[in-house]
């Protein structure tokens, strides 16, 4: 008789969990509070490590298909001075694959749609969970109860798996960082990739494969503070910043606000009983390393090829949790020493350290958090 498992939230590492335990035999089902999916987000980049583990998913050809590849950017000043300049292949000549640019809502289409009817359950409201696998969810029928072989915590940064079952644990704190993000319609105009940094501010643009651009920019900021309209917000910030910044903002519908948080004191486990964390559940890191996905796919492969073990999840704890927060430390740091920092001083010195950098010797550094290699998920469920 298949083992079952129960996957609490169908975001990147919710799906491609599923996807990696029905590869290796698993009987699955998702539980996805929303009543229905709509393309929300902007956009990601899967870099080598993210790539390589939806290759092990059998899905990195199509994802690469749905991506734009990488192409010539670097590190920009606000006023556009270059600091830092990668030319196009570098990235892949050090890590064997490139990095690709991907709609959040594209990717998340893809996973959704290798997964057959039925695996998925929207409007599901998860109530209870007990280390012994069993879990209480509410849909407009009424409550559910099953029981599971194995239950996956997938829901996010503000897990309720996490708080019934780690009520010990710290919740996430904000880090004093506002972010924006949109996706402008197909774009004609001049584009270099880029990473621009001001005093407490930074800028980004990432091309996707349908000729659209996904930006965002963020800033040192309290959290909180009324809605309004972001759109002007964001201009008054960044528009005279270099070309094409105040175009891409002026050129964007949506703009999404976010008051970035992380989980400062990391958990000192990722499994309990029955039941494993994976993603922003048990990690949930800034995105200033781009890792945020990338590290949700490494958690779902090695999840999914460790668990038909007897000692399956402590594998996975022992696994994941040293490397996982070991990225999310990186990418606090990088934004303390990137975006977040604002002393005109010491903001020289980190430009001109920047410029006496061989790129290269910045991409080795890249490479100890995306050269990552995931391992072989074994259709009988047991790893070769």
């Amino acid at each position: 008789m298949a083992r079952t498992a129960v996957v609490i939230g169908a975001g990147i590492g919710g799906l491609g969990t599923a996807i990696g335990l029905r590869r290796a035999g698993w009987q699955v089902t998702v539980l996805e509070r929303v009543a229905a999916f709509r393309p929300v987000g902007a956009g990601l980049v899967l870099q080598a490590n993210g790539l390589r583990c939806l290759d092990a998913l059998g899905l990195g050809a199509v994802v690469r298909e749905q991506g734009q590849d990488d192409v010539s950017g670097g590190t920009r000043r606000s006023d556009g001075r270059w600091l830092a300049r990668i030319e196009a292949g570098e990235l892949e000549h050090v890590l064997g694959t490139s990095a690709i640019g991907i709609h959040r809502a594209a990717l998340h289409e893809l996973l959704l749609g290798a997964l057959p009817d039925g695996v998925v359950v929207t409007g599901a409201e998860v109530r209870a969970v007990t280390v012994d696998g069993d879990v209480t969810y509410q849909t407009q029928d009424g409550p559910v109860r099953v029981t599971a072989d194995l239950v996956i915590g997938a829901d996010g940064i503000h897990s309720t798996v996490r708080e019934l079952l780690w009520p010990e644990a710290a919740v996430p704190t904000h880090i004093g960082v506002r972010a924006w993000r949109g996706v402008t319609p197909a774009w004609n105009g001049d584009l270099v990739v880029a990473i621009s940094w001001g005093r407490g501010a930074e800028f980004g643009m990432v091309p996707l494969v349908d000729g659209r651009v996904y930006w965002y920019g963020a800033v040192n900021a309290a959290p909180g503070g009324p809605a309004g309209d972001e759109t002007a917000r964001v201009r008054a910030r960044f528009g005279d910043w270099h070309d094409p910044i105040p175009a891409l903002i002026a050129a964007t519908g949506t703009v999404l606000r976010d008051d970035l948080a992380c989980l400062d004191e990391p958990l000192t486990t990722y499994v309990k009983g029955r039941v494993a964390l994976l993603g922003d559940a048990a990690h949930p890191m800034t995105p200033h390393l781009g890792q945020g996905a990338n590290q949700a796919l490494e958690d779902a492969v090695v999840l999914a090829s460790v668990a038909h073990r007897p000692d399956g999840l402590a594998t996975y704890d022992r696994q994941r949790r040293p490397r996982s927060q070991q990225v999310a430390k990186a990418s606090r740091a990088i934004g303390r020493f990137g975006q977040q920092l604002d002393n005109p001083v010491a903001v020289a010195t980190r430009n001109a350290l920047l410029r006496l950098t061989p790129p290269r010797l910045a991409l080795r550094s890249m490479a100890r958090y995306a050269g990552w290699h995931p391992p072989v998920i074994a259709a009988d469920g047991h790893t070769p």
